[in-house]
């Protein structure tokens, strides 16, 4: 019998020192979001609401390290920064964090304390925060991507995608449309009027022309000298 309650009275001793269970979670988010760190206590009635407390780092002893907000139930009577508030409804027991806009800096361990009457009664709850870099999209535009296959018979085994990326091109470097034939209305009329005239659309005409013309003065002039030896003779 003496055995049973001195290993009784070591259990009791062990859980009052060990005081109570200690809970966590693990928040992620961005950079720039509003990040919420949940925590709650049981309210059945109005004397279960009850002060509590919000710090940077683990739960301490007592109270909160560093400590950011502090409530008295009711609400929010001390505040290191306006980016700390919270959104629950207080006597509810709904007292989660919500870091607004957040940064890389506000990641750590959070202790969330709420104060019960009694040794050892405080529920805590130590949260781990991580805040990541927003990720920066690097998508490239013009660009046509087309799949080439190897010929019958060739050493490929595999399709490959080509990616061809097109620069933009201004418009002054966009090519430019070949002139026609007629740049404005007179110089067409001038190649009609061409085309109409004899002169220009037979020349051969007019070269056979000139020479029998020649061939006639010539003949005139051998027979005007004849005529004039045989009149001295």
């Amino acid at each position: 019998a003496f055995t049973c309650m001195h290993c009784a009275q070591q259990l009791r001793l062990s859980f009052f020192f060990a005081g109570p269970a200690v809970l966590g979670s693990l928040v992620k988010g961005r950079v720039g979001q509003n990040i919420t760190v949940p925590c709650f206590y049981s309210v059945r009635s109005e004397q279960d609401i009850t002060s509590m407390c919000w710090g940077r780092g683990k739960c301490p002893a007592s109270k909160c390290y560093q400590t950011i907000i502090w409530t008295d139930g009711w609400k929010v009577t001390q505040r290191s920064d306006s980016r700390y508030i919270l959104k629950g409804d207080l006597v509810m027991g709904d007292v989660s964090l919500t870091i607004v806009n957040a940064v890389e800096a506000d990641s750590g361990t959070y202790c969330c304390r709420v104060e019960i009457s009694g040794w050892f009664n405080d529920q805590i709850s130590n949260h781990n925060v991580v805040v990541e870099k927003a990720r920066i999209s690097t998508a490239s535009p013009h660009t046509y991507t087309s799949e080439q296959t190897s010929a019958p018979g060739s050493t490929s085994e595999s399709s490959f995608p080509i990616t061809r990326t097109w620069p933009p091109v201004s418009a002054s470097e966009a090519p430019q449309t070949a002139p026609g034939p007629c740049l404005n209305t007179s110089d067409c009329w001038d190649v009609t009027s061409n085309l109409k005239n004899p002169s220009v659309s037979r020349p051969s005409q007019q070269y056979s022309e000139n020479w029998l013309y020649i061939g006639i003065s010539l003949c005139v002039v051998l027979l005007v000298i004849l005529f004039v030896s045989l009149f001295v003779t």
